[in-house]
């Protein structure tokens, strides 16, 4: 992968401006531990740190190509997955290549194609490219939002980067929050509406966008779009077509020069994804595969069977590294550790985020780190074929607002009653779940079923989705660790998208399709297998101390969350037996022990970053 950062100003001379670049590319080591560079010019300043995965020996960024009186210059974050059919269509165009490297190919398709080069690539990325002729920068980022692009401007300067770190280290951007900031952590966190960052002045290139900054100005765009139309195809042309689209994601992603494997839960969708992947090691004699599961010390004595947890992992996962002859290593946290990182999680990630369920995941990849460089991952299956309870029970289906957040109106009696006046967070939810509706690609002629789980998928794709993705770089790359999202193709997505809703829950199962596609490929229990989530820690342990820390805070008179939050109305809470209080506040696995960890983490957040509310 990589880590990326720019800086462009026309009224000024960034000869001279080597250290600040310097600071920023430094906060972003541990996505690229491998190498760094900076290219410097008059107007424009560069920096890469690099994760060296395809052609370690070559590829070092920024690079330069030259083509007569022509000279661009990239940095950039990613994995192309289409490299062989690009280079032999660049080829065929008179382009010439130095390296085996992605990097240079996707110069070679600016200079060929310009702003269009994006449609060309199929792949993860964020990367931006000066064009020394046009005196203009480039940026574009991948169609789903894999890997991440942050940018602000500041009276004439431009900024980027791959993480809010980086910007935040630049002397023109301060970290404060105003009202609609605010109301992003307090009613919609640990989510972020597409385009928003939190702090004020920083913004996001959304999925599928690309931007140009030149001397006229900053013009952006989308240069891929999800288009509504009928499905024509039957149920088992359907079926196989999935089947073949995720092989041969499958198979694209496991091209690589360091070592490789699958993170694998025994679920259905990790499971898929290590057998096709298996398949392709004994195809190409690689050897067993690598495949990596994550579990708790002691969860065994305290996992309770509810409906987002139906069981524990560890015999599915025995049965499929048994079917795939998989060489297995479960990494089991100890709760406390993870209590330990739960800061590190939150710096990751820049913001306070999923607690446990951040944290947790950081240290799997820290384990995983040890073997591997880059490992395969099943998210996103849940948000493309229907996996989540809120696809399949009518109340929630039917909630009108984002079915993961429902109980916002719980959230409100903690927000103190004048930042409750001032953000509106009923309405500012509101504000933005119909923001998202008015996007979606409508079909004509649709039921009013159809009509609505399309706008539920729309919701899941573009709201939900980005949450894990962004969860999952960042507590990956904070190892540089590289993670890899085959149900992310775009070409499986663009497909699936148009599935009816009657195919996708064939049999009446949450991913009814995909069960359909992957029967005789998985054994017929793991096809079967209820669908059940990451895995978190069960431990009392954990709430307790969760509980210790929050009464704690609110004795602190200094503590700067309660200017957000309402430390008598908090107190009350936290002083109950919440041993037994049930209360979802986000997602499937964010309960009472989450709520009170993102609490902690905001206040530790606003400290560590020294945030400004305005």
């Amino acid at each position: 992968m990589c880590g990326i950062v720019g800086w462009v100003d026309f009224q000024r001379d960034l000869s001279n401006e080597a250290a600040v670049l310097a600071e920023m590319n430094a906060l972003l080591a541990a996505r690229g531990p491998d190498a760094e560079g900076t290219w410097v010019a008059r107007n424009v300043a560069l920096g890469h740190r690099r994760l060296a995965v395809i052609d370690p020996e070559n590829g070092a960024q920024p690079m330069v190509k030259r083509a007569g009186e022509q000279t661009w210059v990239i940095t950039y974050n990613g994995e192309l997955y289409n490299m062989p059919e690009l280079r032999l269509k660049l080829r065929s165009l008179g382009h010439e290549f130095d390296t085996r490297s992605d990097t240079e190919l996707i110069l070679g398709a600016y200079a060929e194609w310009g702003k269009a080069c994006p449609e060309h690539l199929n792949g993860i990325f964020a990367f931006a490219v000066w064009d020394e002729g046009r005196q203009s920068l480039f940026l574009a980022r991948d169609r789903i939002g894999v890997k991440p692009l942050f940018y602000a401007q500041v009276g004439s300067s431009f900024l980027f980067a791959s993480e809010i770190k980086a910007l935040l280290a630049h002397p023109l951007i301060q970290p404060e929050v105003d009202d609609e900031g605010i109301a992003e952590l307090l009613a919609i966190g640990p989510a972020r509406t597409p385009g928003q960052a939190v702090f004020k002045g920083i913004r996001e290139l959304k999925p599928g966008h690309a931007m140009t900054v030149s001397r006229d100005g900053i013009r952006t765009w989308a240069y891929w779009e999800l288009e509504s139309r009928h499905h024509t195809d039957d149920f088992d042309t359907t079926v196989q077509r999935v089947r073949e689209l995720l092989q041969d994601a499958v198979r694209r992603q496991l091209v690589s020069d360091v070592p490789i494997g699958t993170m694998l839960s025994g679920g259905l969708d990790s499971s898929a994804i290590s057998a096709f992947a298996a398949r392709v090691f004994r195809e190409e004699e690689r050897g067993p595969l690598r495949t990596f599961s994550v579990d708790y010390l002691d969860n065994d004595k305290y996992f309770t069977v509810n409906e987002f947890q139906p069981n524990p992992d560890s015999p599915w996962i025995e049965i499929m590294s048994r079917k795939i002859g998989s060489h297995h290593t479960t990494v089991v946290i100890d709760h406390r550790e993870l209590i330990g990182h739960l800061g590190k999680a939150m710096e990751a990630r820049d913001l306070p985020g999923m607690a446990d369920i951040d944290a947790s995941l950081l240290l799997f990849c820290r384990e995983i780190k040890r073997d591997l460089t880059v490992v395969l991952s099943g998210e996103c299956a849940d948000e493309l074929f229907g996996g989540y309870p809120w696809f399949h029970r009518e109340e929630l289906v039917n909630a009108d607002t984002f079915p993961w957040a429902r109980l916002v109106g719980e959230r409100i009696p903690f927000i103190s009653p004048d930042v409750a006046r001032r953000i509106k967070p009923l309405e500012y939810v509101e504000a933005r779940y119909q923001e998202a509706l008015a996007e979606v690609p409508r079909l004509s002629e649709e039921s009013a079923i159809d009509a609505r789980m399309r706008e539920m998928f729309w919701l899941n794709l573009t709201r939900w989705m980005p949450v894990l993705l962004d969860r999952k770089d960042r507590m990956s790359m904070a190892y540089g660790l590289e993670v890899r999202v085959p149900f992310c193709d775009h070409h499986l997505v663009e497909y699936v998208w148009n599935v009816p809703w009657s195919m996708k829950c064939a049999g009446q199962r949450e991913k009814g399709l995909l069960r359909e596609a992957m029967k005789g490929i998985l054994p017929d229990e793991i096809v079967q297998r209820k669908k059940s989530p990451y895995p978190k820690t069960h431990h009392p342990e954990y709430l307790a101390t969760m509980q210790k820390e929050v009464l704690r805070l609110t004795e602190d008179a200094n503590a700067p969350v309660f200017q957000l939050l309402d430390r008598k109305a908090v107190r009350s809470f936290v002083e109950q037996d919440l041993s037994r209080k049930h209360f979802p506040w986000f997602g499937q696995l964010m309960n009472v022990p989450a709520l009170l960890a993102y609490w902690l983490k905001l206040n530790d957040w606003l400290i560590r970053y020294r945030v400004s509310i305005r």
